[in-house]
């Protein structure tokens, strides 16, 4: 436990990534050139389209706009920087599923071999220093959810050492303060949460909550390449550690009607209209998501499905349908086992449901089955153990 705590402020902090621009200037505008190629302010332009399709779920387009991107710049870091992010949206959708790391490390890889390189040159190179910084940062994300501790640990102590060296220029700063924030709210957030971390987090400078969630804001309302990601996290943020839900709404609605194809920000959505209480409006979008499976799309997928499956079951709980609750709790099981997830908590409290439903319908044995099923899947800790050890008891199953 200790050892992932250690590792939860390296990764956050080395969360450096691309992100999309926000509107498009008109064709006539003349762009003032810039030493460097991330602050070319024509190619934010022309690239623009490319990221979008790309956040998009249309990776096809974006990576033949990518492709166009490396023969241009061959010796730049940025067009397999891009790709690797596509991979790694592909990884975020379920990051259970290791069937793109292999190929997300490859293009991290490249786009850090030239990086290296311009740094080695030029080791004022700030841009250089950035996408080392990203690179490595990257890298110890995966390595964390992979749980490869040792590699997660020296990706991430590179990539604080290169987010260092890439200060000091003034127009990098939106892109930089990423960052900052994340540093600045999980270097209070963790001792917090965390009273053991506290010997070792005496040693990093002292962070600040508040600070950090007004940097992320800067960052998502003013940056280039950094800007969906930190509304990435500020949505997470927003609706886990600081009961904001309706703040984590306005940014997941904003993100999924900006790309109504990402099934990440899809899912998000419906969870958060679900949270806020527009349930009519959630089971509306986890409809739409279960009906995407079912098309095949790009990321739609079980670990989405478990999700929908389970809003929509709740929905009908409340309704008073058993037979609809019934069918969508045994589809978030279901989708639930696909993405090997038994231990989510949808997938815990539907079996709990079920159990409930089954005493309802004088079938004890089902019921017994469903609750010997909690207590298998859940710690012993969790809510949803205790809750079936009582049941049991209770109903002498």
């Amino acid at each position: 436990m200790l050892t992932r705590i250690a590792m939860i402020l390296s990764i956050w902090l080395a969360a450096l990534g691309i992100a999309q621009a926000q509107g498009a200037e008109a064709d006539s505008m003349i762009f003032a050139p810039s030493k460097y190629l991330l602050l070319d302010r024509g190619l934010q332009f022309r690239i623009t389209k490319s990221i979008n399709s790309m956040y998009n779920f249309d990776f096809p387009t974006a990576e033949r706009d990518y492709a166009v991107l490396a023969i241009q710049y061959p010796n730049h870091p940025l067009p397999e920087f891009l790709v690797a992010l596509g991979y790694w949206w592909r990884i975020e959708v379920d990051v259970t599923n290791k069937k793109y790391d292999a190929i997300f490390v490859k293009y991290l890889d490249r786009a850090i071999a030239k990086a290296e390189v311009m740094f080695d040159e030029d080791e004022t190179n700030k841009e250089a220093a950035f996408f080392l910084a990203a690179g490595y940062g990257f890298q110890s994300r995966l390595y964390s959810e992979r749980k490869s501790w040792t590699k997660a640990a020296w990706a991430g102590r590179n990539a604080l050492k290169y987010m260092d060296l890439s200060r000091g220029e003034e127009e990098f700063n939106p892109e930089l303060l990423l960052g900052d924030a994340l540093f600045n709210y999980f270097s209070e957030w963790i001792p917090e949460n965390y009273p053991l971390m506290r010997p070792v987090m005496a040693l990093f400078p002292k962070g600040n909550k508040e600070l950090g969630l007004q940097q992320l804001e800067q960052v998502a309302n003013n940056a280039f390449y950094t800007r969906v990601e930190a509304q990435y996290f500020l949505f997470r943020l927003y609706a886990s550690e600081e009961k904001e839900p309706f703040k984590a709404l306005q940014i997941s609605e904003y993100l999924h009607g900006k790309f109504p194809n990402n099934p990440y920000f899809h899912r998000s959505y419906a969870r958060h209209l679900y949270a806020v209480g527009r349930w009519t409006e959630s089971v509306q979008q986890s409809r739409e998501i279960l009906d995407r499976i079912d098309a095949k799309l790009p990321g739609y997928e079980s670990n989405s499905g478990r999700y929908a499956a389970f809003y929509i079951a709740q929905f009908n709980e409340r309704l008073g349908d058993r037979a609809e609750a019934k069918k969508y709790y045994l589809k978030t099981l279901s989708f639930g086992e696909e993405s090997e997830s038994q231990e989510s908590g949808y997938y815990l409290h539907s079996l709990v449901q079920l159990g409930k439903i089954a005493m309802e319908e004088k079938n004890k044995t089902l019921a017994k089955k469903y609750f010997k099923e909690v207590k298998k899947y859940a710690k012993r800790k969790h809510p949803a153990h205790q809750e079936a050890r009582e049941f049991i008891k209770k109903n002498k199953l």
